[in-house]
């Protein structure tokens, strides 16, 4: 026999109403540890709320020389990445090393 649609939407705010009463039940200190002891966290997390602070995106425009691009689309194929992920990659190393 085929379900109706509001009985099946009443079982999905049924499941959601106790998922959400799991992530408030356990408390940051019992997700840690949950997490150390290589256990599987993520139904217990929100991730459409989920940020990492200090780290907000602010995109930017850069031009570069074709033969330049040619370049870093070579070494990011190479590498196995994106162009853009390659470029940050590479920032982000040399700021490194020059902190050094």
């Amino acid at each position: 026999m085929k379900k109706s649609a509001s009985f099946r939407s009443a079982g999905r705010v049924q499941r959601k109403k106790r998922a959400t009463s799991l992530v408030k039940a356990l408390t940051a200190d019992r997700l840690d540890k949950m997490h150390d002891a290589g256990e599987e966290i993520t139904a217990h997390l929100d991730l459409e709320k989920a940020s990492r602070p200090g780290r907000e995106v602010q995109r930017v425009n850069v031009d570069f020389p074709v033969d330049l691009l040619d370049a870093i689309d070579r070494e990011a194929k190479r590498v196995g990445v994106s162009r853009q992920a390659f470029i940050k990659l590479r920032l982000a190393d040399t700021l490194a090393n020059r902190q050094r």
